[in-house]
């Protein structure tokens, strides 16, 4: 059996010609329906008819990811305008790749990474991607924090989640919100996994610090 690294990510393009396919034996695909919820199972037959050109299963698709995709857009961009945007041109690109998906059960990872690829096209766009240009942009809000005095556990780690860069906000959405694992969103942002980890950890870290500060 061939070998692979587990902290090399599985990179592939949105739409092109390359497709997801993942190989499985047959106990190991009984484990994994026998795991899956409902909507998971609900999701991959939407796929499916979604392949096969049904324009009802499509909108329903829509339907049922649409907000997720906004939020997670809009926890990378801080706008309501732009993260339509994104989600917008999103189902631009899933539309065109869905049939190329060898795996409908990959579709909310490779949803999004299409959407994630988007965000960095934005952040790109509107020069955003430093860090110092993120501080200076949450300053007033900073400043706004303190006035108000908020004594609430809650609002104290919102706000400390407001002054992470777009990045960081991003990989905190997938892995506390989504509920992505590691490999998983390794998959989406095309990083090693070991990366993710790492990652992950420093932000945890510094969120704690600054919860301790208050």
């Amino acid at each position: 059996m061939k070998k692979t690294n587990p902290n090399k990510p599985n990179c592939r393009l949105e739409g092109g010609s390359e497709k997801w396919n993942v190989s499985h034996s047959s106990s190991d695909l009984y484990y994994r329906i026998m795991r899956k919820s409902r909507a998971q199972i609900y999701d991959e037959l939407l796929v499916l008819k979604c392949q096969q050109g049904s324009k009802d299963a499509f909108e329903e698709l829509v339907e049922r990811w649409q907000k997720r995709l906004w939020h997670y857009a809009f926890q990378v961009t801080g706008s309501d305008a732009a993260a339509w945007d994104i989600v917008q041109e999103t189902w631009f690109g899933i539309i065109n790749g869905i049939r190329k998906l060898g795996d409908a059960a990959v579709f909310p990872r490779w949803a999004f990474r299409i959407l994630n690829n988007k965000c960095a096209d934005w952040l790109r766009k509107q020069h955003l991607q430093s860090r110092l240009s993120d501080q200076l942009a949450n300053q007033a809000h900073d400043e706004s924090d303190k006035k108000q005095n908020s004594n609430e556990k809650a609002e104290s780690l919102q706000a400390a989640v407001e002054k992470l860069s777009p990045q960081r906000r991003a990989l905190l959405a997938l892995r506390y919100r989504e509920g992505f694992d590691l490999s998983q969103i390794a998959e989406i942002l095309c990083i090693p996994e070991g990366t993710v980890k790492s990652r992950l950890h420093r932000i945890l870290e510094r969120l704690r610090q600054v919860m301790g500060q208050k």
